[in-house]
């Protein structure tokens, strides 16, 4: 899916984890595809949080995982992330659209409200697993689009019919068919708080094969 606008959504736990990094206080995130361009480009960049999973673990020698709540407290300026999903549907993104906000519960009504305010079309790019679209994704895209409020493809119908099938964001999530995300614990109810932050993380450009990320200002 392409579009001038892009919300990439991968709401256990890529996007969220962007979205809470940036809100605590990190100044950049650096979407890496594999683990190997994250360590080397930690080795380039110098000062640097490397952060990440593989599916949903944390990476041996990486100084945090993939949890938006281990960013509470930035341990630097500079964050650079690799996970499964999400980190490669920013860098597809990137590759596809004019503009890439970064979507998530947490941030709901503000990166609608900017990516409104673009007067053009929006394609929610939903990161899934494995190419397939996620149950949680899809709830998100679907409250995503029935907050723009406006002519919708087929795809966007079938988010709205999702999210209007739960009662509340948490039951959602927790309804995953992904075995590994069902198991996610306390970064559910985390990652189902909606719109609790103001900053809309947007693509800025790329630092080698790197997707750089940083505050809309």
């Amino acid at each position: 899916m392409s579009g001038p606008v892009g919300i990439v959504v991968d709401v256990l736990r890529t996007t969220s984890t962007i979205v809470q990094a940036l809100a605590s206080g990190y100044r950049r995130v650096l979407c890496c595809a594999e683990v190997d361009e994250a360590l080397a480009l930690r080795d380039e960049v110098g000062e640097a949080v490397l952060a990440g999973e593989r599916l949903a673990a944390s990476i041996p020698g990486f100084d945090l995982g993939n949890s938006p709540r281990d960013f509470l407290e930035p341990l630097g300026e500079t964050l650079i992330l690799t996970t499964t999903n999400g980190t490669r549907a920013v860098i597809a993104a990137a590759a596809r659209c004019d503009v890439v906000l970064i979507g998530s519960l947490l941030n709901l009504e503000s990166v609608v409200s900017a990516a409104r305010a673009r007067g053009e079309d929006v394609a929610v790019v939903c990161a899934g697993v494995e190419g397939e679209r996620t149950l949680d994704d899809a709830y998100c895209a679907g409250r995503i689009a029935e907050l723009l409020n406006g002519e919708q493809a087929e795809s966007a119908d079938e988010a709205l019919a999702i999210s209007r099938s739960f009662s509340n964001a948490q039951e959602a999530l927790e309804a995953s068919g992904n075995p590994r995300q069902r198991d996610l614990g306390e970064d559910i109810a985390w990652c189902a708080r909606e719109s609790v932050y103001a900053v809309v993380p947007t693509f800025a450009g790329t630092r080698g094969p790197a997707a750089e990320v940083v505050v809309l200002t």
